[in-house]
């Protein structure tokens, strides 16, 4: 088997130092511009794609992985379109400045530790954390502890803390106040899950008062911001389809069904719409259905679903953004990204 070549076997093919070699491929210090092209002239003749990004990261000191904490199985986070693009947006922006991503799932169960194994031992530059909420404060303080510095993605906002973040409390008030102004009165919502319990149904007073993930927290609050005052609030395990069409059916197999759903996802307001054709209703005649993401739903066909576009890759960039702000050295900072509505087919007045 042909030994690959090295560094110093295109240095002396063109007649140089490694140091200079080296400086043609890095693009920092002084190299005369014909030096350059002689040398990446050379290293393509023999084959010779580049250093070895992680050798040059050990010389650092540094492992030259991010680790991402997705914050859910990722079993299910691969089923969500939403998850996939931020994940996109995050490796397409790390990949070409020489980083390795390493994904750190959440829980798959709610008796399973909190604090996945990998966060307190895994090589690991800097963290992108996907979810904030109450239970992922233990595992920013397995980072703290460790002294690895963090990203959270629709974390809480708080001093000292880089949060990448979008105006989805607004954008969840735009869309049910549009939904009031249709005339709807009867408005009801489907969330994302409070915790990580893996609790599933209709939510009394009680379990409002145990509401820990922010980005559920924020979401509903935007529906009462909006002047609304839910006719139900269902928590749902999980933002897949399965999760709204089990909303839909508890919801609307009733007589004093709403006029209108709410959902803190798109994924969970398309199951909301098949649970209401499978009741022989009529969407939007019988019942408006709104979500939260923006994501392309060609099964829901013909229907074109009502919701509040984020922009999922350019999270997943920003995010990766600040981690490398953060590798550099500089101050965390916080960024909110904004949404927009987007009417579809799948609102309108109220049933006479």
């Amino acid at each position: 088997m042909a030994q690959r070549p090295t560094l110093a076997d295109v240095a002396a093919a063109a007649g140089v130092s490694v140091s200079t070699a080296s400086l043609a491929f890095s693009g920092a210090g002084p190299i005369a511009p014909t030096t350059r092209e002689r040398v990446l002239e050379h290293a393509g003749a023999l084959g010779y794609s580049g250093p070895n990004p992680l050798a040059r990261q050990l010389r650092r000191g540094r492992s030259g992985i991010v680790g991402v904490v997705v914050g859910d199985a990722l079993r299910r986070s691969f089923r969500d379109p939403a998850s996939v693009q931020v994940l996109d947006g995050i490796t397409s922006t790390l990949g070409p400045l020489g980083f390795g991503v390493l994904l750190i799932p959440g829980r798959d169960h709610p008796d399973e530790p909190p604090v996945d194994p990998l966060v307190e031992s895994a090589a690991m530059d800097v963290a992108i954390m996907l979810w904030g909420g109450a239970l992922d404060e233990r595992v920013l303080a397995a980072l703290q502890r460790r002294g690895v510095p963090t990203v959270l993605v629709e974390g809480r906002h708080s001093p000292g803390r880089s949060v990448v973040g979008i105006a989805d409390r607004h954008g969840i008030a735009e869309v049910t106040a549009m939904l009031l102004g249709l005339g709807h009165t009867r408005i009801a919502t489907v969330t994302l899950p409070f915790s990580g319990d893996g609790v599933t149904g209709l939510v009394g007073a009680e379990r409002l008062a145990a509401l820990h993930r922010d980005v559920t927290r924020r979401r509903l609050a935007g529906v009462y911001d909006a002047g609304a005052d839910p006719v139900a609030i269902f928590e749902t395990a999980g933002s897949l389809v399965e999760n709204g069409a089990e909303a839909g059916r508890a919801l609307l197999d009733r007589p004093d069904r709403p006029t209108a759903v709410v959902c803190q996802s798109d994924l969970l307001a398309g199951g909301v719409v098949i649970a209401a054709r499978e009741l022989g209703l009529r969407v939007p005649e019988d019942v408006s259905v709104a979500g939260f993401d923006g994501l392309d739903l060609p099964w829901l066909s013909p229907d074109v679903l009502t919701s509040v576009r984020q922009p999922l890759a350019e999270k997943g960039r920003a995010a990766a953004r600040e981690a490398v702000r953060l590798l550099e050295g500089e101050e965390p900072e916080s960024l909110e990204l904004p949404v927009e509505l987007v009417v579809g087919t799948t609102t309108g007045p109220p049933p006479a």
